[in-house]
Parts: C-alpha cells; structure tokens; sequence
C-alpha cells in the first residue's frame, strides 16, 4: 500500500488536482480583487495582523509576479470607484475599501510560509456593505442645503465612520452638474492633510452622492463661536495650514476660486481642511480666460469685481488677506453690504482708489470707470483693523497679500516663508504632504478667550453692528 502511495502520478492528475484545489479556494473563499497604484501592477497587502486594516503594520507589498508560483491563488479583478488614499501612521486610520484584499501569511517555525486566506467579509454576498452602494450610508442628519445639493451627516456601514454625504440632485434632461464632475475628479487626486477627503463616489439615476471625510465644524462656525477675534496663536496655525493646502494644489495648477470661512473646515484636533472645489478649475498653460462670477462677493478680488477673466493663483491669495484678516479683528475685512459698486469701494477706502502707475492695465478692465469711483489715498492696514498692530508681522502680511494689482500679491509659499511664522517649530516646513501640523510636539490649539478678545480695542470702521452677521 505504501508503495502505491509513493508511486509517481501521471502529470495530467497532477494538473487536475491543482484545479480542483484553486476551484475550491474561489467557491470558498470569494473573489478576491486586487489594488492597482499609479505604477500600473497589481498588489497584494501581505500582513500579520487583522485583515481589517491593511496600514501602520509589519507589512510587505509584493507584486503579484514576485510569489513563488506554488503559492499563487487564482484572482478575479473587480472594478471599484473607490480610490483609497494612503495615510501617515501618526493620522486618523483610514479603512480601505472591502473590494482590497488583504492575505494573510503566517510564518512557521522553520521559517517556511504557508499560506493562508482570512475573510473580514464577502465582497459577492448581497447583504454586505459595499463601497460605491448608497445603502452601505445611513443619513443622520442634514447639516445644509444649497442650490444643487444637500449635505447629510452621516454613518458608513462598510466601518462604522462618521462621514458626510454631499447628495447632488440629478435632473434627467440636463445631466450631472458640471461642478459635481469637477469636485469630484480634482478631489480624488488631491491628497493632502489640509484638504478635505474623498471617501466614496455613488452614482443613481436620482442623485450623485459624494462620501467625504466628516468634519465637525467651518472656521465661520468657529469665529461665530469665538466673537471678537480668535486667539492670535491659534489664528497663526490656523493660516499655516490654508497656506499648506493652497500651496499644495497650486504647484498643481489648480485654483481653488470660492475661499471663505465656509469652506474651511476645521476638525475637533484643530486641523484646517480645505473644502467646496465645486468651483475649482485646473489652470492650464498659456492661460485662458475663465468665468469672473467666482468667489463670494466679501473675498472676491478687486481684478475680478472689475470683470478680469484673466487670473492665477493670485485670485486665492486675495481670499486669504481677507480671512487673515477676519481671524484676528473678529469681522469680515470688507463686508459689501449692496452691490460690486459697494464692495469695490470699501476696498479702495483702505487701499487706495487705483490708477495706471498703482496698477498697470486697470483702465483696461471692463467695469473699471474712474468717475464712478471716489478717489481715496492708501491707508496703513491697522487704520482700518487696529489688531493687526498687537500681532507681530502681522499687518506686513496681510498688507502683501492684499494687494489690488494681482501680480503683486504674495504666492501661498512665499507667504509660508514669511517673517509671522518665524516663531514655529521649524519641522513643520519638513512635513510630509500627508503629516498634520498637530504631529509636531507642542504645536497645540490654545484655548480661546471670546469676548475677552475685545480688549485689544473697538471693531474696524466697518465693524459696527457686523458681528452678529453670517459670513
């Protein structure tokens, strides 16, 4: 009997047995589907630890052509929407997609592996939560609702996470809202610590639903919060990381093109996470010209109030003068309360009322007409926003990047350079793209004093009765 059991067998039932053991491994265990990374093979995650989460961990990513071919297991690709963003080990975990596989090999004693598959769950069986479903998110609550969509609270099924789910309404006639496209294929390439994260994309004929990253509150929230201007230190922080995200996406050719304190997100660690690209655009070379109904009116630049389709990074750069601003006086910098007409001139009263040697070309520009505008002398900044003075560097910053001749304007790195940071940790300039600032010991939020922040004087010119308004 032993012999027959030694006995070689003839190649074909060798073959045959080898089948019906990967058949039986696809019927037990499930497609299995691989990640594909910008390098254009296929990877396995190869742990020790739980299947659940595949990052921070004893790990090895092997290409699939490097397994000994006695180990291999027959793989079955599926397509997925979601695109998984990796994570340093010192942020909030990130669970990767259920349609990521993660194989588990255990090592042995004499160093030998063995094989082995564990399941967290079936990407075939119809009752699990999956990635790209609407039903793997339960709505909680809705937290706004704007022109084309309504944004919920929300909870993923697939782990448990609070997220929040930006739903776009889709009109059959007219298709997916142009923006909706937009936000989403810049997003998904966009990662980065201090821009908002995309976490899943769910297309039905009714709606678009975009999965964020949740995000308890927006830094409007926050200085309504904190009337009177926020604590200088915290304002500090907070501007480092709008830089960093701008920075970020500029080197990319793209322009945010709506900032406001809406659109700032800030997390309950004090992370300030860029939001809202539905009116971003990718800015390509030679320029070309862009729509100038961009930016909300308050954080719109004079280049654009004046009809200028012409612009570049600068654009965001006025918005950030403006914000900078509104953190430390505690009001908006220039809160237009009727029209451009109106917006333009509480502009021109700090900085002066342009002309061709302020501003080359601006007689050029569409809705510019000198008669229509009173002719006012620039101002030193703290004139107008007497806290600037108590913050040191502070006016000289806010002066460089609001600056009505765009070309002048302070670039997004540049200004991280400036003379205000120079109290900072200086590994906060050697981050990852994907490090929070807050991985820095002793880079903190300080508490915020609120009303007791009136004591560094009464509101700017503009600021009577202007607290209490939405920004």
């Amino acid at each position: 009997m032993c012999d027959l059991l030694d006995a070689p067998q003839p190649a074909e039932k060798k073959l045959s047995k080898m089948k019906k053991l990967r058949r039986t491994l696809s019927e037990s265990f499930g497609r299995l589907a691989l990640k594909k990374d910008d390098n254009s093979f296929d990877e396995i995650c190869v742990t020790k630890m739980s299947t659940r989460n595949c990052q921070g961990m004893d790990s090895v990513i092997k290409p699939l052509d490097t397994i000994p071919e006695d180990k291999k297991v027959r793989v079955q690709r599926t397509q997925s929407t979601f695109d998984p963003f990796e994570k340093p080990n010192n942020q909030v975990k990130r669970v990767h997609s259920e349609n990521n596989a993660c194989i588990n090999f255990k090592t042995s004693s004499t160093g030998k592996e063995s094989p082995k598959i564990r399941r967290h769950s079936s990407p075939s069986s119809p009752t699990s939560p999956k990635f790209g479903k609407a039903d793997s998110y339960e709505k909680l609550e809705k937290l706004g609702e704007g022109s084309y969509a309504t944004v919920y609270k929300g909870k993923s099924k697939v782990n448990g996470k609070l997220v929040a789910l930006k739903v776009i309404r889709l009109q059959e006639e007219e298709g997916t809202p142009f923006t909706a496209i937009r936000e989403a294929s810049l997003l998904k390439g966009l990662k980065h610590a201090n821009i908002v994260l995309l976490h899943d994309i769910i297309h039905t004929k009714e709606t678009l639903t975009l999965v964020f990253e949740f995000v308890h509150t927006d830094l409007c929230q926050y200085m309504d919060k904190h009337p009177g201007g926020l604590h200088p230190e915290n304002v500090k922080l907070f501007l480092f990381q709008l830089l960093r995200g701008l920075s970020y996406i500029h080197q990319r050719y793209i322009l945010h093109r709506d900032l406001k304190p809406q659109n700032l997100l800030i997390s309950d660690t004090g992370e300030l996470k860029l939001a809202d690209f539905g009116l971003a655009r990718a800015k390509s070379v030679p320029s070309h010209t862009y729509s100038n109904e961009v930016v909300t009116l308050w954080y719109r630049p004079p280049d654009v109030l004046l009809g200028s389709t012409e612009y570049s990074t600068c654009l965001d750069m006025w918005g950030v003068g403006c914000i900078f601003v509104e953190m430390i006086q505690g009001v908006a910098a220039f809160p237009g309360m009727k029209d451009i007409q109106d917006q333009l001139e509480r502009i021109f009263l700090v900085l002066g009322t342009p002309n061709e040697d302020s501003w080359p070309g601006v007689h050029s520009l569409p809705h510019f007409k000198p008669d229509r505008f009173t002719q006012y002398s620039p101002k030193n900044l703290r004139q107008a926003w007497n806290k600037l003075s108590y913050v040191n560097h502070a006016e000289d910053l806010a002066s460089k990047l609001l600056q009505c001749f765009p070309k002048n304007r302070l670039s997004a790195q540049a200004a991280l350079s400036h003379e205000y940071f120079s109290d900072l940790p200086p590994r906060l300039w050697e981050l990852t793209d994907m490090s929070s600032i807050f991985s820095v010991p002793n880079v903190r939020l300080e508490p915020e004093v609120g009303e007791s922040m009136k004591v560094f004087g009464k509101n700017n010119i503009y600021g009577k009765g202007l607290s209490s308004i939405k920004h």
